[in-house]
C-alpha cells in the first residue's frame, strides 16, 4: 500500500472555544479539496526490499509569495541560525558563501553532571536563563544587528519539547519584530547537510551516519529534502551507550560521556572483556545499543566498581579495570558501527552508483576513535570520508543557519510572523493520536503524530520534517482526524 500525505498552509486562528472547535471538525471536512497543497510525501515502492523503502519531499512545492526573493544575491544572505533541541543554547550567523560571522554555544554541563544526564525542565529553565545572552553574543560577534539579517533558522524537531520552544519563541519574536522569513530547520538534516558547508566538493548523492546521544541513522542523500533511510536503531543510540557506561564508571559527565570514555579507553586493553557485536544475525542496516549497555552493566558489576568513587579518586587497580571495560566497550561499539556502514555502502552503490562520499556527523562523530575506524571502512570501498570539525559536530547554531541557507535559496521558508503575536496563540499537543500504518517498504511502524509552537512535526521514516503554520486547536485536529490513516 502507498500513502500520500498532504498539507495545506492555513492562517492562524484564535483560539477557540470547544463548542467552536466541534463545529470547525464538521465544517472543514467538505473542504478536503479545496486546499491547496504545499507539500507531499509520498511512500511509493511495490517491494518490501528495505533498499527500495524511501521518502521524499517534493521539489517545487507551492509556497506563498516568497519575502523579497530579489532582497540580496545567495552569496549575499545572512542568517541567524537558532539551536536549542537538548542541552545546548546555541547561535551563529553564516552568510550565504559559507563563512562563519560568529558562533556561540553555552553548554549545561553542571546540570549534566548534577543529574547524570538531561534533565528537560531543568535544561529548559537554563535555555531561559541564556537564550538572549546567547543570541545577542551571536550578533554582537558578527558586527550585525537584526536588520541586517536576510532570515532566521531555527531547530524545530526532533528533540525535547520544552527546550525546542525556548529556541523556535526567540526565533519568531525576532522575525515577527523585525519582517524576517523564518525556517524550520529538521535537527539531523542540519547534522548532515553542514558537512558541506566546509566540504565544497561534496555534491549529491551521498551517504550519511548520524550518530549521537538520540540518534543512529544512515542515509543515502539524493537530493535536499530526498533522502533514503537505509538504517536506524531499533533501541538506543551509540551516544546514550557510551553516556551510561560513562556514568556506571563514574566519569566526569561535565565534558559528556564520550569524549571521558575516549579519553580512559587510550589507557586500557580493548580485547580485555569479550563483548558480543550487537545483532550479528540481522543482515540489515540497523542499529541496537540496549544489549551492549547490558553487557557492560553487568561487568561493571561483577567487578565491584563503585561509581560513587571518581575516576580521579580510584585506585591504580580500579583505575586499569575501569579503562579495560571502557576500552572492550569502545571497540565493539565502533565494530558495530563499521558493520552497519559496510552493508549501506554495499546497498546505497546499488542505488546511486555515483556516490563518493560517507558523511560522518552528529556528537559521537567528533570521537577520533570512530572516525579513524570508519576511515578504514571507507577507503575498503573507495569512497571518501568527510566529517565536520568537531565544533560543528556536536550541536551548534552553524549547522542551522546553513540548512537554513540550503532551504532558503529553494524557497522553502516561512513569511514572517505577525509582529504582535501572543504568548498563547503558541499551542503545544503532545501525542493526540498515534495511527499504526504499513508503508511500503520493511518497516511496520507507530507514526506519531504530534503539534507544538504553531507547527505540527509529522515523523516518517527518516523522521524528516514537514512543517506548516497553524496555532488554532480545532484546525489541528481537523487536518489529524481528516488524514488518518
Amino acid at each position: 500500500m502507498a500513502l500520500s500525505f498532504r498539507f495545506w498552509r492555513l492562517n492562524l486562528l484564535p483560539k477557540p472555544s470547544l463548542s467552536h472547535l466541534q463545529t470547525t471538525l464538521k465544517a472543514l471536512k467538505p473542504l478536503k479539496q479545496k486546499l491547496s497543497p504545499i507539500c507531499s510525501l509520498p511512500m511509493s515502492s511495490s517491494s518490501l526490499n528495505p533498499l527500495n523503502s524511501h521518502l521524499s519531499i517534493s521539489k517545487n512545492p507551492t509556497f506563498s509569495e516568497p519575502h523579497n526573493p530579489t532582497a540580496c544575491p545567495q552569496d549575499d544572505l545572512v542568517v541567524l541560525g537558532i539551536e536549542t533541541s537538548c542541552d545546548d543554547t546555541a547561535a551563529a550567523v553564516v552568510r550565504g558563501n559559507g563563512e562563519i560571522l560568529s558562533q556561540v554555544v553555552s553548554s549545561q554541563a553542571d546540570l549534566l553532571a548534577q543529574y547524570g544526564g538531561v534533565a528537560p525542565k531543568m535544561a529548559e529553565e537554563a535555555h531561559l536563563q541564556v537564550i538572549d545572552q546567547v543570541v545577542q553574543e551571536a550578533l554582537d560577534k558578527a558586527k550585525l544587528t537584526e536588520r541586517n539579517l536576510s532570515a532566521i533558522a531555527v531547530t524545530i524537531g526532533p528533540g525535547l519539547g520544552l527546550c525546542l520552544r525556548v529556541g523556535v519563541r526567540k526565533a519568531r519574536k525576532i522575525a515577527g519584530s523585525f519582517n524576517l522569513p523564518i525556517i524550520g530547520v529538521h535537527h539531523m538534516e542540519a547534522h548532515a547537510l553542514v558537512a558541506r558547508l566546509n566540504e565544497r566538493e561534496l555534491q549529491f548523492p551521498f551517504m550519511a551516519l548520524l550518530i549521537s546521544g538520540g540518534h543512529n541513522l544512515l542515509i543515502l542523500a539524493r537530493d535536499l529534502g530526498q533522502y533514503i533511510q537505509l538504517g536506524t536503531t531499533i533501541d538506543d543510540a551509540i551516544g546514550e551507550a557510551y553516556d551510561k557506561t560513562a556514568k556506571w564508571l563514574g566519569l566526569d559527565l561535565r565534558r559528556s560521556g564520550g569524549p571521558a570514555i575516549e579519553e580512559l579507553a587510550r589507557e586500557g586493553d580493548a580485547k580485555s572483556i569479550k563483548f558480543s557485536i550487537p545483532m550479528k544475525q540481522h543482515k540489515d542496516c540497523n542499529f541496537s545499543y540496549a544489549g551492549l549497555k547490558t553487557q557492560v552493566r553487568l561487568a561493571i558489576e561483577s567487578e565491584n566498581i563503585n561509581a560513587t568513587i571518581p575516576i580521579s579518586s580510584a585506585s591504580s587497580e580500579d583505575r586499569r579495570t575501569r579503562a579495560d571495560i571502557a576500552a572492550s566497550f569502545q571497540r565493539v561499539a565502533v565494530l558495530h558501527l563499521e558493520e552497519r556502514c559496510e552493508r549501506a555502502i554495499e546497498w546505497a552503490l546499488k542505488i546511486e552508483p555515483s556516490v563518493k562520499y560517507l558523511v560522518v556527523s552528529g556528537g559521537v562523530a567528533s570521537n577520533q576513535y570512530v572516525r579513524a575506524q570508519l576511515d578504514q571502512v571507507v577507503q575498503r570501498n573507495s569512497l571518501r570520508l568527510v566529517c565536520p570539525p568537531p565544533s560543528l559536530c556536536t550541536d551548534n547554531g552553524v549547522m542551522v543557519a546553513w540548512t537554513g541557507i540550503e532551504n532558503f535559496r529553494i524557497g522553502r521558508f516561512d513569511p514572517p510572523p505577525p509582529s504582535d503575536e501572543p504568548e498563547d496563540i503558541v499551542v503545544c499537543l503532545k501525542t493526540i493520536f498515534t495511527y499504526d500504518c504499513f508503508f511500503t517498504g520493511p518497516f511496520l511502524r507507530r507514526i506519531p503524530l504530534h503539534c507544538s509552537w504553531s507547527r505540527i512535526h509529522i515523523n516518517i521514516h527518516l523522521n524528516t520534517l514537514t512543517t506548516i503554520n497553524m496555532s488554532s486547536i480545532s484546525v489541528i485536529l481537523s487536518i489529524l482526524q481528516l488524514y488518518s490513516c
